[in-house]
């Protein structure tokens, strides 16, 4: 049996007045049922729109210039508008990061669940109704009979997430993309709707891909870890193994930067510079800029991602990715 989701040597542009720009520079990496993954990095790293290149979602001037990705053995890059429209939200479900972003402020939660399934299934209202409620008691939502018929603002944001998580669950999907499902929340709530979306994978037969810039919550999650760095992957393998023995750079500093880790008391780390924009992005290796390691030939030749030592990791590093 095939992977859930493959993509491969995905590249995406941005047509500009002024030229065009590449946003994704020919990422790779697979996803099976039930495996939960994270995509890592800072913002500008290209992650959300990695995300939204896999519902075929680019908004123009953004669009994809090369590569596949096949969803279920199926090539989502050459689907129609209509068939596209079939794989959003029923195969494929996207969970963002302000759930008022999903959630319309002027109708009931009722309302909004029960046109969300009769958009994807041909289902009475009741049928509807019923399904609605079984999908917010999935997600722990208490008189759920009750909620249907109270509006976003009535709800904390904790709970709207959950509402949010339970639409995405509503057709039943085979994968959930979670951008940043959880910054918004505090500390409490953000490992509440973690936990959720973990026990999700197990018990709906899911696979999940978390967008985060936040390695401890990844840490906590996934199984896999893609880390990215101005639109390519600089560094990829198993949870506890890019956790324990980071092989990039750029890695190491995340995982540096993390509060908590350290003496109380004591300053952060942060990795100098910032993500270089898509207009100015290095040559070479785009982390020399800011890399303690950096030689000449990072600032001539951009590594390529290979596997290194025995721990199944691939690195994109001329100094360090050669173990």
């Amino acid at each position: 049996m095939g992977h859930l989701l493959e993509v491969k040597d995905l590249e995406v542009k941005f047509a500009l007045w002024f030229g065009t720009l590449t946003a994704i520079d020919g990422i790779s990496f697979t996803l099976d049922r039930k495996e939960k993954l994270g995509l890592v990095g800072e913002s500008g790293a290209g992650k959300s729109v990695t995300g939204f290149a896999i519902i075929n979602l680019l908004s123009k001037p953004g669009y994809i210039s090369k590569g596949d990705i096949l969803f279920e053995g199926q090539e989502v890059t050459t689907l129609s508008d209509e068939a596209l429209r079939d794989l959003r939200g029923k195969r494929i479900s996207m969970i963002f990061q302000d759930p008022m972003m999903t959630l319309n402020p002027v109708l009931t939660i009722g309302t909004q669940m029960i046109e969300t399934l009769q958009a994807h299934e041909n289902i009475s209202t009741s049928e509807a109704r019923d399904l609605a409620v079984e999908k917010l008691r999935r997600v722990y939502m208490p008189s759920p009979e009750k909620r249907l018929g109270q509006y976003p603002h009535e709800f904390s944001g904790g709970m709207r997430q959950r509402i949010v998580v339970a639409i995405a669950l509503l057709a039943n999907p085979s994968l959930i993309i979670a951008d940043e499902p959880t910054t918004a929340l505090d500390v409490t709530i953000q490992a509440g709707i973690m936990d959720l979306l973990t026990e999700l994978c197990e018990t709906e037969d899911m696979g999940l891909i978390l967008i985060t810039h936040d390695l401890a919550v990844v840490s906590q999650v996934t199984e896999r870890i893609v880390v990215m760095y101005a639109g390519k992957i600089v560094e990829t393998g198993l949870t506890d193994v890019i956790i324990n023995h980071p092989g990039h750079p750029y890695t190491q500093g995340l995982l540096k930067s993390i509060p908590g880790g350290f003496q109380p008391g004591a300053r952060l780390n942060q990795i100098p510079g910032m993500m270089p924009t898509l207009t100015h992005i290095p040559p070479g290796c785009a982390f020399h800029p800011r890399c303690g390691l950096s030689r000449s030939v990072c600032e001539r030749e951009t590594p390529a991602l290979l596997r290194t030592g025995e721990r199944d990791q691939m690195i994109a590093c001329h100094i360090l990715g050669r173990g």
